[in-house]
C-alpha cells in the first residue's frame, strides 16, 4: 500500500502500460482517475479496479484539446479532493515510413498528442499541486526518446522532446515540492507495440540483450516506485526499462 490515500491519474489508461499502471496504482492503495479517448476501453480499466477492490473513474479525455485537459485536472479535484500523483501516458505511434513521406497533418498529429498532450497536462497538474503543496509527476517518454529508431520520425522527436520537457519542468518545480520524472520503456507487449511490429517496413526487430519483450507490468512497477515516498529524492530522473536495448 505505497500509495495508500492518494489520488491518481493516468492518461491512455484504455490499454497496454497505462491500463497496467492504473490497475497497479489501485493495488497500492490509490484512487484513479482513469483518462482516454477510447470510452469502453477505459471503462473496462475502471471495471478491473473496482472488481478487485479499487477506487476508480473514467474521464473521457483527448489530451491534444486544452479545454479538455483543464476539464479533467477540474474533474479529478472535484472528485476526490486532489492530485498527489499524475501518470501523463497517453501517446501514439504513427506508421512507419522515411521521414519525408510523412504529411503535415500525420506530423502534427503525433506530436499534438504525444509532446503537446504532455505539456498541456503539465500546464495544469503543476499549479494544483503547487496549491496542495506538492505532488508527483511522471511522463512517458520512450528509448526513441534517447536513440533513434528508423521509420518513426515524428515518433522519435515527440518523445526526445518529452525528455527535455520532463528536465526542465522538474527544475521548474525543485522548490515546490513537486518531482517530475519520465519513463523510458523499450519494446514492450502492448497493442502499439503490435500494430508496429506488422507493419510491412518493420524488417527484422532488433532484440533486446534479455531476448524478449517486456510486459506493461514491469513498466507500471518502475512509476508506482517514482510516485512513492522511496523515490523521495528523484526527480528530473530519466528510467530507462528495456530489457538493455539502448545500453546494446
Amino acid at each position: 500500500m505505497r500509495l495508500e490515500g492518494k489520488v491518481v491519474l493516468v492518461t491512455g489508461a484504455a490499454s497496454g502500460i497505462g491500463r497496467a499502471t492504473a490497475v497497479a496504482f489501485a493495488r497500492e492503495g490509490a484512487r484513479v482517475v482513469a483518462a482516454d479517448v477510447l470510452v469502453e476501453d477505459g471503462q473496462e480499466t475502471v471495471r478491473l479496479i473496482k472488481e478487485a477492490g479499487g477506487q476508480a473513474i473514467f474521464v473521457k479525455c483527448d489530451v491534444s484539446k486544452q479545454a479538455e485537459v483543464e476539464a479533467l485536472i477540474k474533474k479529478t479535484v472535484e472528485t476526490y479532493g486532489a492530485l498527489h500523483c499524475a501518470f501523463n501516458n497517453a501517446g501514439i505511434e504513427g506508421r512507419m515510413a522515411p521521414s519525408p513521406d510523412f504529411s503535415e497533418e500525420e506530423w502534427d498529429r503525433i506530436i499534438d498528442v504525444n509532446l503537446k498532450g504532455v505539456w498541456l497536462c503539465l500546464k495544469y497538474e503543476v499549479p494544483q499541486m503547487v496549491k496542495q503543496g506538492g505532488g508527483v509527476i511522471v511522463n512517458t517518454a520512450s528509448v526513441g526518446g534517447l536513440v533513434g529508431l528508423q521509420g518513426l520520425s515524428p515518433y522519435c522527436a515527440s518523445k526526445g522532446g518529452v525528455v527535455q520537457l520532463t528536465r526542465t519542468v522538474a527544475l521548474e518545480c525543485a522548490q515546490s515540492n513537486i518531482r517530475v520524472n519520465a519513463v523510458c520503456p523499450g519494446g514492450i507487449s502492448t497493442p502499439m507495440a503490435l500494430r508496429l511490429s506488422k507493419q510491412p517496413q518493420m524488417g527484422p526487430a532488433r532484440p533486446t540483450p534479455m531476448h524478449r519483450w517486456g510486459k506493461p507490468e514491469e513498466i507500471a512497477e518502475g512509476v508506482v516506485w517514482l510516485c512513492s515516498d522511496a523515490s523521495s529524492f528523484v526527480t528530473g530522473h530519466l528510467m530507462t526499462i528495456d530489457g538493455g536495448f539502448v545500453a546494446g
